[in-house]
């Protein structure tokens, strides 16, 4: 699969190019696993994005898909707003992640 350009930090350079398959490509080149909790995640994340025309900081983002912002972060093992926006084709988070 030909998937889009990339800035530097691996985030779509136009949005509108996301497609389901896109964003598991993109993980998949970066050799990062998305399970089914994961991309679970993204979709919801993506909803929130519609909504509210934002991408949520992750205290936000726990409470609207109603689970403990830990379980979140040992999910993702990392920051997860980052390679939950990256790979659900939204813009980069602002501020701490």
């Amino acid at each position: 699969m030909q998937i889009p350009k990339r800035d530097g930090d691996g985030y779509l350079v136009d949005m509108s190019d996301w497609t389901p398959e896109i964003g598991r490509a993109m993980a998949e080149e970066d050799g990062y696993e998305l399970n089914d909790q994961k991309w679970g995640q993204i979709m919801k994340a993506r909803d929130f994005f519609e909504e509210f025309a934002s991408v949520p900081p992750i205290r936000k983002f726990a409470k609207y898909i109603e689970q403990d912002q830990k379980e979140v972060f040992d999910l993702w093992m990392t920051g997860p707003m980052k390679p939950i926006t990256k790979y659900g084709g939204m813009p980069k988070p602002t501020g701490c992640v």
